[in-house]
């Protein structure tokens, strides 16, 4: 007897039911043509379809929920693969289509989702900008790609060079990831510089634009202008402004035919349901104007911290931020690490990187923790 699976019958492609060109198999077109033919070819997991009003008798779940489950939708069953309700919610509090919206584990998860399926091993390549995240390069060396690199402008607040990255982008190059604000330096990006590499670059890469830090800087995302500037890519995350680093929840905003791509090579249970349940809390009306009040008070101790610590006679130089946090030089790393570890904090280390090697990086806390932290560097 056949146990083969009939994969329209038992599958659900969820929020974008027509395939792209790559998903039926052809060659693709438009953005779809920089993808790896491999992933444009490749036939995605048929996962259980998703019809919560029928009994379940499909997916080998178990019919019975723990007694300590203490979920809504039980845990005994696999959570919807990119739940409607909550891409919709996203794409809301996003101000984007709902088309070109998918839901990842976070940040990082997206990352590599990308390389993944725009890079091929040993022959195509990112482009970074350093002193930047360093998830971009890692996820590269997983993937086997090559790592281009154009260092940002440090005489000029750490700008993006965009000559120099335009004449860096060889055919290798798929992928340009920009951090805005960039991490670990705090600063904003110029918008026109990044909107007028992505236009360079259409047809030729996509420009990912890491946006995890925008809500501290009061300045409108990029993705305004997606629909212009399609090979425009915008990470979002839930991690850092709305409180859900635990849950892991992030947001890759593209065109709809890269989105259709990405979900082929997703895990078919990407998001827990844990998880949904509680990014559905979080995008509440109330607790959304919690959200913004605590990053409104981020934004003034900020600004606090950063006039304070400037005042320490041992510290050489506080760089500004738009971000959560501040990257501070001492004239004593060392001994600034030691005294935070004894006082009972943790900041991070940014003495392996030869362009700060005497800095670290400080997260904006509490007005009562920031007050603890000064004192113990008084």
């Amino acid at each position: 007897m056949s146990t083969q699976r009939n994969s329209a019958a038992d599958s659900d492609q969820g929020f974008l039911a027509t395939p792209s060109p790559g998903e039926r198999g052809g060659t693709g077109r438009g953005l779809a043509s920089l993808a790896r033919p491999e992933i444009r070819a490749l036939r995605p997991y048929p996962h259980a379809t998703w019809e919560p009003e029928l009994t379940r008798l499909h997916a080998n779940e178990s019919p019975w929920r723990s007694t300590a489950d203490t979920s809504g939708a039980g845990l005994n069953r696999y959570p919807e693969p990119q739940p409607r309700t909550l891409i919709e919610r996203v794409a809301a509090l996003y101000q984007v289509p709902a088309d070109t919206v998918l839901v990842t584990r976070g940040s990082d998860d997206a990352i590599d989702l990308l390389v993944r399926v725009f890079c091929r091993a040993g022959q195509d390549a990112i482009l970074i900008c350093p002193p930047t995240f360093g998830m971009y390069a890692v996820a590269a060396g997983i993937q086997g790609a090559h790592v281009v690199e154009v260092p940002l402008r440090a005489a000029e607040g750490f700008a993006v060079d965009e000559a120099a990255v335009l004449r860096a982008c060889g055919p290798e190059v798929k992928l340009v990831f920009l951090c805005s604000p960039n991490n670990p330096t705090g600063n904003l990006l110029s918008s026109d510089a990044i909107l007028r590499i992505a236009e360079e670059l259409g047809g030729r890469a996509l420009v990912v634009v890491d946006e995890a830090y925008i809500e501290f800087a009061t300045r409108e995302s990029v993705a305004a202008h997606r629909s212009r500037v399609t090979n425009l890519c915008i990470l979002r995350t839930l991690s850092k402004a709305f409180s859900l680093a635990g849950a892991r929840c992030g947001t890759l905003i593209a065109d709809p035919e890269v989105i259709c791509l990405i979900r082929k090579v997703t895990h078919p249970y990407a998001l827990a349901q844990p998880t949904v349940e509680a990014v559905m809390r979080l995008l509440e009306p109330a607790a959304l104007a919690e959200a913004r009040e605590r990053c409104a008070l981020i934004r003034d101790e900020r600004e606090r911290l950063m006039f304070a610590l400037g005042a320490l006679p041992t510290v050489k130089r506080v760089w500004p931020s738009r971000t959560n946090f501040l990257l501070t030089a001492f004239t004593d790393a060392s001994a600034a690490l030691e005294r935070a570890r004894r006082s009972g904090f943790l900041v991070r280390d940014l003495r392996g990187d030869p362009a700060f090697p005497d800095s670290v990086r400080i997260t904006v806390g509490t007005p009562e923790v920031n007050d603890r932290l000064l004192e113990a560097w008084s």
